[in-house]
């Protein structure tokens, strides 16, 4: 199937979803997240795919996006690697387990792997202080991580 084919399914997609609501007013938040579930980011043409839908100014889907961290422009790989930069877990080590995480991968923190494997990124607080320090990959959770677990972990990922 041709890329093309597969965006234009995406915006099929997002436009059902969008569809569905039963009040769109105040749903862009929502929107977003759903978008940004579908495409995997919020590229340009996408944030104003949302705003004509939605019927509010681009300016403002703009503004939602840069605003909250959550929200990204750029493509992330398959697996997002998060590690809790919050104060537990920097005081446990966690500037060293994102150093090794960046030596394994090669890549620095808000980059992806050229095979669009991982993407590194770091978060202020995950709110697991008691596990600190945390690293969490997609939605799961890993605690107490010592920079010799990083190869472990990052096998579990590696197809």
């Amino acid at each position: 199937m041709c890329k093309s084919v597969l965006v234009e399914e995406k915006f099929h997609e997002l436009e059902e979803f969008i569809n569905s609501l039963p009040n769109k007013k105040g749903a862009l938040i929502e929107v977003l997240h759903k978008a940004q579930n579908i495409f995997g980011y919020l590229p340009e043409e996408v944030q104003l795919f949302v705003a004509e839908k939605l019927n509010v100014p681009a300016s403002k889907v703009f503004g939602v996006v840069s605003f909250y961290s959550y929200f990204t422009t750029t493509p992330r790989g398959e697996n997002v690697v998060n590690v809790c930069m919050g104060t537990a877990c920097f005081v446990r080590g966690a500037a060293n387990v994102l150093s090794e995480l960046e030596k394994q991968l090669d890549i620095k923190v808000g980059e992806t792997t050229p095979d669009g494997k991982f993407t590194i990124e770091v978060l202020r607080c995950v709110g697991a202080c008691g596990l600190a320090p945390v690293v969490t990959v997609n939605d799961r959770v890993y605690g107490h991580v010592t920079p010799n677990d990083v190869k472990k972990i990052l096998a579990e990922y590696q197809d």
